[in-house]
């Protein structure tokens, strides 16, 4: 059993040192990230949380220009502090992995005026897009299709349980999210056996393309968008809406805006204009009407309305 510290360091992050408001709760289980989990085990229990202190924990892999080890992280919002137990000072990685760093305010104020915007912005004020590490981010929303969060969040859980390293820190065992080489080795048989169904083959092959270095998710990055997009069409199971996901919610593309079935319906009924019948067009146009460098941002606080208030 790997074990990179015997117990956590630990520590606490004032919010008053980071740009605009922020929500831990909101950002985590607002069905952008599923390689955080609740201490209390509640993770995905309810649709519409925010505001809340409970303890989140998640295992860090590298992070290229922030670590170069797996890093074990618990964290908390509470009495304006991020509290944190760490096997390593996981303030620059909490900086990159929940933004931090956005000014969260200016980006309230480049969205285009919008009453339904506005209503989502409000029950939501403080939620952040993650930056989760690019292959956990990809396998998670390949996952994705045809998935309720809780049962896309279950899957992520299995996966490291099964085949992810174990760390053991302070008496209590975490497990990492699967390398690439780890889910590569597994057969389509064991995957299906975590109930990925017919998402196992499209994991397993993804994995072996990433850890034979046929591809690497992280090669969108510098992209033009739409070619970025593209570029992560290439791993088996993903279309444009998981790429989307993908671009938005790991490779920093704050402009995509993921056509799932909620942004679809709200499409139908607050924003017709932009439905122009085919994936790539309707996107764009959405994009420009969601005010274009930070859509993706406005269509997160959308979907998570949305599908929480049902309104």
């Amino acid at each position: 059993m790997t074990d990179p510290s015997t117990t956590f360091e630990s520590g606490a992050l004032s919010l008053s040192e980071i740009p605009g408001p922020f929500d831990l709760q909101a950002t985590l289980e607002s069905g952008q990230s599923y390689l955080w989990d609740r201490a209390d085990g509640r993770m995905y229990e309810s649709m519409d949380v925010y505001g809340g202190d409970v303890w989140y924990e998640t295992v860090v892999p590298p992070v290229e220009g922030v670590t170069d080890e797996d890093v074990v992280v618990r964290i908390r919002q509470r009495d304006g502090e991020i509290e944190w137990e760490a096997t390593a000072d996981p303030v620059p990685l909490l900086t990159h992995l929940l933004r931090l760093d956005d000014d969260l305010d200016a980006i309230y104020g480049a969205t285009p005026d919008d009453d339904l915007i506005e209503r989502a912005y409000d029950a939501y004020h403080g939620m952040r897009l993650v930056r989760d590490p690019p292959f956990p981010c990809l396998v998670s929303f390949i996952c994705s299709a045809q998935m309720r969060v809780s049962r896309i969040h279950g899957m992520q859980l299995a996966l490291a349980r099964e085949f992810g390293t174990p760390y053991e820190v302070g008496g209590e065992t975490f497990r990492a999210f699967p390398r690439p080489d780890q889910l590569a080795a597994r057969t389509e048989k064991e995957l299906r056996e975590l109930k990925l169904g017919y998402r196992a083959p499209y994991v397993q092959r993804t994995a072996e393309m990433v850890a034979d270095d046929e591809a690497d998710p992280r090669e969108a990055v510098g992209l033009p968008y739409e070619e970025a997009r593209e570029s992560l069409t290439r791993f088996v199971g993903v279309g444009d809406k998981v790429a989307d996901c993908v671009l938005l919610f790991s490779l920093g593309y704050l402009q995509a805006v993921p056509l799932d079935t909620w942004i679809q319906s709200a499409i139908a009924e607050h924003y017709p204009e932009c439905d122009c019948g085919n994936y790539t067009e309707t996107s764009r146009a959405l994009r420009e009407r969601l005010g274009g460098e930070y859509a993706g941002y406005a269509q997160t606080y959308l979907f998570y309305y949305l599908r929480a208030r049902g309104e």
